[in-house]
């Protein structure tokens, strides 16, 4: 026999189980770490027995969050901001038209009046679908 038929092929295929591992770890990074990315301000809606909120997902909603002392919070930043300045950053987003959802995430023990003024300043800023949120009632 030759020596050319005892030389070894080369192989074609590639080893794929080092890639599966890795994509496996990372999947679990991810898992565990998704819950906690989630962020915004901190406030204790009042429990209602309402209808879900049916949002467009051409267009994501923009939330205006009211703590019980009646600071305002637009979007996931903690920042307090005043009603006049919530209608300033709120029309930039809004667009012209206006269609694009407002949430309110007002605390139960929040003041009416706060909660009207900031819906007021969304209104002012031209936004048209105005909604609050609420936790829905436990079940027993």
């Amino acid at each position: 026999m030759s020596r050319r038929n005892k030389k070894r092929r080369a192989m074609a295929e590639m080893n794929v189980v080092p890639y599966i591992d890795v994509m496996l770890v990372l999947l679990v990074i991810f898992m565990v770490t998704a819950p906690m990315m989630q962020s915004g301000v901190n406030v204790n809606m009042p429990d209602v027995d309402a209808a879900l909120i049916e949002s467009d997902s051409n267009q994501p909603p923009l939330f205006i969050a009211i703590r019980e002392n009646g600071d305002i919070s637009l979007g996931e930043s903690e920042e307090v901001i005043s009603t006049e300045q919530l209608t300033e950053q709120m029309q930039g987003q809004l667009g012209e038209t206006g269609t694009r959802p407002v949430y309110i995430r007002a605390d139960g023990n929040a003041i009416h009046t706060h909660v009207t003024r900031a819906m007021r300043a969304a209104q002012k800023a031209g936004a048209k679908k105005i909604s609050w949120m609420t936790d829905p009632v436990p079940t027993q």
